[in-house]
C-alpha cells in the first residue's frame, strides 16, 4: 500500500518519535495529516518543518477524548498511528494515573475505529512489555513480563488493540520499537539517558548511571525506527502481525556512557553510580528476523553514529 495520497492521524505526534514519525510520513506524501497531542511533552517546535506544509494541522487534546476524536475524523482517516503515552518514569510516581490513562487513550482510538473514523491502526508498543530478556534475541512471541506500571499499561494497550482485531475485525499493525534515540528527545522532566548525560556533563556534574551500568539496551536510531513503522504501515504482509524494530544488537550503559562522553570530546569526565532505578530492565535484544521478512527492514544507523548526531545536536541546542 502506497502512503502517497492517504491521509492519516497521528496520536502523541509533537513528541519526540511522534514527530520524526509526521516528518516520514509527509516525506512519504501523506496528503492529510492531523497531529493530536496535549504538549505535556510533545512541543511545537517539533513540528516546526512539517507544519509548513499544507494539510498538516496541530490540535491540541487529550486521545482519551472520544468526542474530539470524532470530530477530528468527520473526514475519516485512512491511517491512524497510535504514539499517545504517559512514559516509564512517570508509572513510577503516578502508577494508578499513568495505567488507566494510557489504555483509556488506546481504547479511544480503538472506538473511533468501531464509529468510523479510521481504516487501520498503527499501534504503537514498546519493548518494556517484554521485561528482562528470558530468552536473547527477543521474538514477538517472548513471553510479556512488564516491570513497571508503564510497561503493564503499554501491553495492556495491545492487548486492547488485539481484541478489537480479533472480536471487531480492526485491521492493526503493532509495532514493537527498542530503544529508540535521536534529536528532539525530552530533555526536560523524564529525560533520557542522551540528554541526561549531556545536561549533567554542561553542567559540570558527574554522570549519573543507575545500578551497575551492565544493563544493555537494542538502541535503534529514531531515523531507522521511523522508517520501520512507515514500512510496516505500508505492507499488506504485516496486516495482523507484531513486529519487532530494532538493530538486532545490545550495548551496556557503560559503553552508551562511554561514547557519549567521548563524543563530547571529555572522555574522562566523573561517572558516578547510583541506585537502580525501580523496576529497571536488565537485558534487552531484539530478534528482527520478522520485520526483514514482512516488509525488508534494516536499521542502518550504527550505535557510534547515531550517539554522535544525538549529541552534536544537543550540544547546539544550547548553545
Amino acid at each position: 500500500m502506497t502512503l502517497r495520497g492517504r491521509s492519516a492521524l497521528v496520536t502523541g505526534g509533537a513528541g519526540f518519535i511522534g514527530s520524526h514519525l509526521v516528518d516520514a510520513l509527509v516525506g512519504a506524501g501523506v496528503e492529510r495529516l492531523v497531529v493530536l497531542d496535549d504538549l505535556s511533552l510533545g512541543k511545537r517546535e517539533n513540528l516546526a518543518g512539517a507544519l509548513r506544509h499544507d494539510g498538516v494541522a496541530l490540535v491540541k487534546g487529550d486521545c482519551a477524548d472520544l468526542d474530539l476524536l470524532r470530530e477530528l475524523a468527520s473526514d475519516p482517516f485512512d491511517l491512524c498511528f497510535n504514539l499517545a503515552v504517559i512514559p516509564l518514569p512517570h508509572s513510577l510516581e503516578h502508577p494508578r494515573e499513568n495505567v488507566d490513562h494510557n489504555v483509556a487513550m488506546t481504547t479511544a482510538v480503538c472506538e473511533l475505529w468501531r464509529a468510523g473514523g479510521l481504516e487501520r491502526l498503527i499501534q504503537y508498543s514498546s519493548s518494556e512489555v517484554y521485561g528482562t530478556a528470558r530468552v536473547a534475541p527477543i521474538a514477538e512471541d517472548h513471553p510479556l513480563h512488564p516491570h513497571t506500571p508503564y510497561a503493564a499499561a503499554k501491553a495492556a494497550t495491545d492487548l486492547v488493540a488485539d481484541s478489537y482485531a480479533t472480536t471487531f475485525g480492526m485491521p492493526i499493525v503493532v509495532v514493537r520499537p527498542f530503544n529508540t534515540y535521536g534529536e528532539r528527545q525530552n530533555a526536560g522532566a523524564y529525560a533520557g539517558l542522551i540528554p541526561a548525560v549531556v545536561g549533567r556533563v554542561q553542567a559540570d556534574e558527574p554522570v549519573h548511571v543507575h545500578g551497575d551500568g551492565e544493563q544493555t539496551r537494542d538502541m535503534i536510531y529514531v531515523s531507522d525506527s521511523v522508517a520501520g513503522a512507515v514500512a510496516a504501515a505500508s505492507s499488506e504482509a504485516a496486516l495482523g502481525a507484531t513486529v519487532n524494530l530494532g538493530r538486532g544488537e545490545e550495548a551496556t550503559v557503560n559503553e552508551m556512557v562511554r561514547l557519549i562522553l567521548e563524543a563530547l570530546g571529555v572522555p574522562d569526565h566523573p561517572v558516578e553510580h547510583v541506585a537502580d532505578r525501580p523496576g529497571d530492565v536488565r537485558r534487552l535484544l531484539a530478534d528482527v528476523r520478522r520485520s526483514r521478512e514482512l516488509f525488508g527492514f534494516e536499521a542502518r544507523v550504527s550505535l557510534a553514529e547515531g550517539l554522535r548526531r544525538t549529541v552534536s545536536w544537543y550540544v547546539r541546542e544550547s548553545v
